[in-house]
């Protein structure tokens, strides 16, 4: 497929490094949408989408160069570059989410923004740039699937794909990426649909738990284990499912959302600075 998105010499931008790119500022700019549409504060939340990318992404950039400090001891510059695509050990991207999103908890709850709803406005902005980066992936050939002989796979010919990303070359594969992408979408639309018929805060953040972890768990099963760090997704999964269920639960039980909830946010729009 294509790898490259662009080059310039011997200056290379890969296709899925774009697509990551327009996921990151999507997410934002759903995430300040959302937060208008759920009556929260929209320069709060740019805080917290902020905080959360760049604590995830300098967090993996550390979390390599530990897992891997003799090697970038001797080549230092190789943590800003593509040579890290399939060096990173299975722990490094969860492990770097995790501290992102425990980055932007501690922010929430520090800022004494409501818990439940700003994850409800996370789970909407979030859901659509999962899709984008997947077509990102299928089109560079990142997070490839299992060889099959089935119609819905897809070729990989280009050598930087492998080079980048391990791709096997002139081999059937599970075309996996697309599926996800259409898994989010569908999530996405499922979600847009819910929005005004919610009836409590931490709604919809179940259901997208409930949804990904469900979908995550059966699309590892097509990727081969160097692809979907089997042992490590499945309990992630595994948690979310039941995390939103837990969620999910409440709402027979737990208080109806707030009024403030419901409308528009009138206060000053825009981002601001942290």
């Amino acid at each position: 497929m294509y790898p490259r998105f662009f080059q310039f010499g011997h200056f290379a931008i890969p296709t899925y490094g774009v697509f990551i790119a327009i996921a990151v500022v999507g997410a934002l700019a759903l995430l300040l949408y959302f937060a208008r549409r759920l009556s929260l504060n929209p320069n709060k939340l740019w805080n917290v989408g902020l905080i959360a990318i760049l604590t995830a992404l300098i967090a993996e950039r550390l979390l390599v160069v530990v897992a891997y400090f003799s090697a970038f001891r001797e080549h230092p510059f190789w943590v800003l570059g593509l040579a890290s695509n399939r060096l990173p050990a299975a722990w490094i991207a969860p492990a770097a989410l995790l501290l992102g999103l425990a980055a932007a908890t501690l922010y929430v709850l520090a800022d004494g923004l409501p818990f439940l709803r700003v994850l409800d406005c996370g789970a909407l902005a979030a859901t659509l740039p999962f899709a984008i980066a997947s077509v990102g992936a299928f089109l560079a050939g990142a997070h490839y699937g299992l060889p099959t002989a089935s119609g819905w796979s897809v070729t990989y010919t280009n050598p930087l794909a492998w080079l980048w990303y391990g791709t096997p070359l002139a081999v059937q594969l599970y075309a996996v990426q697309l599926y996800a992408a259409v898994a989010f979408a569908v999530i996405f639309v499922l979600l847009l649909w819910w929005l005004r018929r919610r009836k409590q805060d931490g709604e919809l953040a179940g259901g997208w738990l409930f949804l990904a972890g469900l979908a995550g768990f059966f699309l590892d099963f097509y990727r081969p284990a160097s692809q979907s760090h089997f042992w490590i997704h499945q309990p992630v999964f595994v948690a979310m499912v039941v995390a939103g269920g837990a969620l999910l639960l409440r709402r027979n039980s737990g208080a109806p959302a707030s009024s403030s909830s419901v409308g528009n946010y009138t206060g000053a729009d825009g981002p601001q600075e942290l």
